[in-house]
C-alpha cells in the first residue's frame, strides 16, 4: 500500500497530532516485526494482556514515526519530538475501517474461505493454480484473525488480478466484521469441526456464523454431502448461486463421478455442467482430496480450461504451514522453509530468525533461491530483499538461481551466488556453514530440501513434532479467562512436558509470559537467552550456586530450605534475593502449613535481608472435578487469610497465586494476582480431558511390510498371533523411546494413511510391529503414535493414566521438530 499519513487520518477519522506529511507503506501491529520504520504505521492495540503503546519508545528509538493511539503518550512533545499521533477511539477499529476503505478500492476476483479445517491449503492450493496466469494476492500463511485479515487485505495493489483471504472466528458475532474488510465475490467454505466448539452452543451456530462471510457474495461452494453445511446453507438464507459438489449426486453442478487411488496418487474423475474431465492429484489422503475439489469448483468457475486445471493439480505441492526448527550439523540451528519463497513470506520467515533469543551471536545466514512470479521488476524486488535481509540482521547470504545471481550488487553482506542448487551443493560451502543460524528459502522448483537433508543432522528417525502456534493458542485460551493486570507463571519442568523446554521458553517469552517454572531447566534456560523471570519448583539444596549464578528464583517450602538458602546468600554477600512461598493447604505434599506456621515465618523473614519474598503460592489438589469444589473452597479459604497475614508484614507487594489450568477456567474469582498455566498450555484441558489444541504429535516411519501368513507368530515370546493372511509393518520406535509396552498385543493402535493399525506382539526396545493388512500403505509412509488424528487423551485412557505420564515418558533420543502454522 501506499497513503499519505493524512489520507488515513482522515479515513480513520483520527485527530493528528503532529505532521502527517509522510507516507505510509507498511502497517504494523507487532514491534518485533519492524523492517522499514521509515514508511511504517504502527496501531497500538490494546488486548486483555497487554497494550501496545509501552512499545512506542523503542520503536521511535528504531526510526518510526508514525502511530496510531487509544490514549496520547505522557510527555509527547518532549519525548517523541518528530512523531505524529493519530488518535481514534480503538486502534484496532481503525486498522479494520482502513482495510474496509482499502478493499473498495479494489474490482477484482475475491476468494474468501472460511471453515474448521483446510483454509490455507485450499488457499495456497488456489494460488499455485492460478498463479501462472493471473497476479495473486493471498494472506500470508494464516493471517486469518481480526488482526491479520486487515493486515492482509491492505496488500492488494494494482497488480492485484485476483485475491484470496482466509477468515476465522473462535466466537460467536466476530464474522460479521471480517465481511466488510474481505468482501468476498467468491466464497468456500471448506468443513466444520470441533476447532472453537467451546464457544458455540451447538454446530450449527457455528456454522451459520461462518456462513456470514459469504453475504454479498456471487457464488458459494461447499460440499453438499456434508449434511450440517447443506442445512445451514438453507439457515443462513445464502442468496448466492451455489457450486454445491458431490460424490454422490449426479444431479449436482460439481459430481465427482469417480476416484482411483493408485501409487500415492489420486484420479478423479468429474462432471461439470454436463461436461467431463479429470485430473490426478499427487496425493491420497482424504483431506488432500476434499481441499482439491473445493479448488477444483473455484478454478472451473472462473474459467479455466479441464487442461490447465489437470497441468495444474499434477503440479501441487505440499503446503508448508509451518517453519521448522531442526538442529544442524557443526553446530548450527536450521530453519527449514524451503517449500515456497514469495516476498512475504520471505519476510515472515526473517522475522522469525531475528526474533529467536541467540546469546551465542551466531552468524545469521539466508540461503535464498530467485523468487518466481513475484509480479515486480528485477530491480524493485531484489533490492526490497536485500534491504529486507539487511534489516532483519542477515550477515552471509547464499544465492541460487540466475535472477537472484544477477542483483549481486543489491546486498551489502558477506555473499554467495550459484546458479542452481547442484551448484551450490557440489562447491563444498554447505560443508562450511559453522556454528550458524541458516533460513533455507527457496522456491520448490529448486529442490531445497536437498540443502536442508545435507545440513540438518541425521537422527533417530521418530521424531516428536511440536507446534508452536498451538502452544500459542493455548496460552491465548487461558488468558481469554484473565482479568488485565493478572499475572501468568508457564510450567516447563520435565522439559516443558517432554516438548522441550528451551524452545517452548523462547516462545513463551516471545508472547510477554511473566514467569516460567522449571525443576532443573533453568540454567539451560538462561544459557540459551531466556531473560523472564524463572521460579525453581522443590529446589535441591545442594543447587544454591547455579541459582545464584543464573538469576533464579527459587521455591521455598520448609524452614531447612529457607535457613540453608539464607546462608549461601549470605556467605556471597547477597541481599534482597528473591524467593516464592510455598504453602500447603491440602496437597500434603510440600510446603508451611497455613496456620501454624505462618507467625515464625513473618518472624524469620523479618530478622534478616538476604532474601525476599516475591510471591506466596498454593496447591489445589482437586480444582479439576466439581466433586471436590468444598474442599478447594476451604483450601482457598485458608490460603487466603495466611497470604493475606504474609502481605500485611511487609510493605512491597507479594504476588499472591493458586490457580492451575483447571481452574484458571473454573474459579476466575480466585485468579488473585497470578495464575499457574502447565496441562492446558500443551492442549489439554485437565477438567474435560479433551484435546484443546493439539501441540505434540509422535510421529515414526514404516520400516519393512512382510507378508504373514495364518498362525504365524510375531515378535518376543511369541505373545502375538496372526489368524489371517496379514501383512504386518515395522516401525522404529520401542518401549526405549517412550511407548508403553501395555499397548502391545492388541491393547493399542497407532495411525496409518488415516486408519488405526493395532500393535501386534510385545513392544521391543527400538522396533515394535502393527497390523496394516487393511491399509494400503508402504515402507516409508507415516505413522502417528499419537497427535492431530490420534489424541493423547486416548492413549492414557487406554492404559489408565493421565496425559501428563505420556508426555513426559518420551525419550530424550527422539528428536523434536518444531513448527510454527
Amino acid at each position: 500500500m501506499n497513503y499519505p499519513l493524512s489520507t488515513i487520518a482522515s479515513v480513520v477519522g483520527a485527530r493528528c497530532y503532529g505532521s502527517a506529511d509522510r507516507t505510509v507503506e507498511w502497517l504494523l501491529t507487532d514491534s518485533r516485526s519492524l523492517s522499514f520504520p521509515e514508511t511504517t504505521l504502527f496501531f497500538a492495540l490494546r488486548t486483555p494482556t497487554g497494550d501496545g503503546r509501552r512499545y512506542i519508545p523503542d520503536l521511535y528509538r528504531r526510526g518510526v514515526r508514525q502511530f496510531c493511539v487509544g490514549e496520547l503518550p505522557e510527555d509527547r512533545a518532549r519525548l517523541f519530538p518528530d512523531a505524529c499521533f493519530l488518535l481514534v477511539p480503538s486502534p484496532l477499529k481503525a486498522l479494520q475501517h482502513l482495510a474496509e476503505e482499502h478493499r473498495g478500492g479494489f474490482d477484482v476476483p475475491v476468494i474468501g474461505i472460511t471453515g474448521s479445517n483446510g483454509k490455507t491449503v485450499v488457499k495456497e492450493w488456489l494460488y499455485q493454480l492460478l498463479q501462472p496466469t493471473r497476479q495473486v494476492t493471498r494472506s500470508p500463511r494464516s493471517y486469518n484473525s481480526q488482526i491479520g485479515v486487515p493486515l492482509s487485505v491492505c496488500l492488494l495493489n494494482a497488480r492485484t488480478e485476483t485475491a484470496i483471504f482466509e477468515a476465522g472466528i473462535s466466537r460467536p458475532g466476530e464474522m460479521a466484521a471480517l465481511q466488510r474488510m474481505i468482501r468476498p465475490t467468491i466464497g468456500v467454505l471448506t468443513n466444520i469441526g470441533e476447532a472453537h466448539q467451546e464457544n458455540f452452543a451447538t454446530a450449527e451456530e457455528k456454522c451459520v456464523e461462518k456462513l456470514t462471510l459469504f453475504k454479498d457474495c456471487a457464488l458459494v461452494i461447499y460440499n453438499a454431502d456434508d449434511r450440517l453445511v447443506s442445512d445451514c446453507m438453507s439457515l443462513a438464507l445464502v442468496t448466492a448461486d451455489a457450486i454445491g459438489w458431490s460424490r454422490h449426486d449426479a444431479a449436482a453442478p460439481l459430481y465427482i463421478k469417480r476416484m482411483e487411488k493408485h501409487d500415492g496418487r489420486t484420479s478423479i474423475h468429474y462432471v461439470y455442467l454436463r461436461q467431463e474431465g479429470h485430473y490426478t492429484l499427487p496425493f491420497t489422503d482424504s483431506a488432500s482430496v476434499e481441499n482439491s475439489i473445493h479448488c477444483l469448483a473455484v478454478c472451473l468457475y472462473l474459467r479455466l480450461s479441464p487442461e490447465q486445471i489437470a497441468a495444474g493439480m499434477e503440479r501441487l505441492e505440499p503446503v508448508a504451514m509451518r517453519l521448522e526448527v531442526k538442529q544442524g550439523m557443526r553446530g548450527c540451528t536450521i530453519i527449514n522453509d524451503s517449500y515456497n519463497s514469495d516476498l512475504h513470506s520471505l519476510d515472515i520467515a526473517l522475522d522469525f530468525m531475528s526474533r529467536r533469543a541467540d546469546p551465542a551471536g551466531r552468524c545469521h545466514t539466508l540461503i535464498l533461491s530467485d523468487i518466481l512470479q513475484s509480479g515486480l521488476p528485477a530491480e524493485e524486488l531484489y533490492t526490497r530483499v536485500a534491504e529486507m535481509a539487511s534489516r532483519r540482521g542477515v550477515q552471509k547470504l547464499v544465492g541460487v538461481g540466475s535472477e537472484i545471481s544477477r542483483a549481486a550488487d543489491k546486498f551489502r553482506m558477506d555473499k554467495h551466488f550459484f546458479s542452481d542448487t547442484d551448484a551450490l551443493l557440489q562447491s563444498g560451502l554447505p560443508d562450511a556453514l559453522n556454528g550458524e543460524v541458516v533460513l533455507i528459502k527457496g522456491a520448490r522448483r529448486f529442490g531445497f530440501e536437498r540443502i536442508t537433508e545435507k545440513l540438518v543432522r541425521r537422527v533417530h528417525e521418530t521424531t516428536l513434532d511440536i507446534n508452536l502456534s498451538a502452544l500459542c493458542q493455548n496460552l491465548n485460551h487461558y488468558r481469554s479467562f484473565l482479568r488485565p493486570g493478572t499475572r501468568m507463571v508457564c510450567m516447563v519442568k520435565a522439559s516443558a512436558y517432554g516438548a522441550g523446554s528451551v524452545e517452548v521458553a523462547k516462545t513463551l517469552q516471545d508472547r510477554g509470559v511473566h514467569y516460567m517454572a522449571v525443576a532443573d531447566e533453568g540454567a539451560e534456560l538462561r544459557a540459551a537467552g531466556v531473560t523472564r523471570g524463572i521460579i525453581v519448583m522443590n529446589p535441591e539444596m545442594t543447587s544454591f550456586g547455579t541459582l545464584f549464578r543464573h538469576r533464579l528464583e527459587p521455591e521455598v517450602y520448609s524452614f531447612a530450605l529457607l535457613e540453608a538458602l539464607i546462608a549461601a546468600a549470605k556467605q556471597r554477600g547477597i541481599v534482597g534475593w528473591p524467593v516464592h512461598v510455598k504453602l500447603d493447604t491440602g496437597m500434603s505434599r510440600l510446603g508451611f502449613h497455613p496456620e501454624h506456621d505462618m507467625e515464625r515465618l513473618i518472624e524469620r523473614l523479618q530478622r534478616q535481608n538476604a532474601v525476599i519474598v516475591r510471591s506466596v503460592f498454593s496447591h489445589f489438589a482437586g480444582a479439576d472435578s466439581p466433586d471436590f469444589d468444598a474442599f478447594t473452597a476451604e483450601q482457598f479459604r485458608r490460603f487466603d487469610a495466611a497470604s493475606l497475614k504474609l502481605q500485611a508484614a511487609f510493605p512491597h507487594k507479594i504476588l499472591r497465586h493458586i490457580c492451575n489450568s483447571a481452574a484458571i477456567g473454573r474459579f476466575p474469582e480466585r485468579h488473585l494476582d497470578m495464575v499457574r498455566l502447565g496441562l492446558g498450555l500443551y492442549g489439554i484441558d485437565p477438567v474435560t480431558n479433551r484435546v484443546i489444541h493439539n501441540v505434540a504429535t509422535l510421529k515414526t516411519t514404516i520400516l519393512q511390510i512382510r507378508d504373514v501368513a495364518p498362525g504365524t507368530t510375531v515378535g518376543y515370546s511369541r505373545r502375538g498371533t496372526v489368524n489371517r493372511p496379514s501383512r504386518i509393518a515395522a516401525i522404529p520406535i520401542g518401549y526405549a523411546d517412550g511407548l508403553d509396552r501395555h499397548l502391545g498385543n492388541g491393547n493399542g493402535y497407532c495411525i496409518v494413511a488415516g486408519k488405526r493399525a493395532p500393535y501386534v506382539g510385545n513392544i521391543c526396545m527400538d522396533v515394535c510391529m502393527i497390523d496394516v493388512t487393511d491399509i494400503d500403505c508402504r515402507e516409508g509412509d507415516t505413522v502417528e503414535i499419537f497427535g492431530d488424528n490420534l489424541p493423547i487423551t486416548e492413549l492414557s485412557d487406554r492404559l489408565g493414566t493421565i496425559p501428563y505420564e505420556i508426555l513426559t515418558s518420551v525419550s530424550e533420543r527422539v528428536k523434536r521438530v518444531y513448527f510454527q502454522d
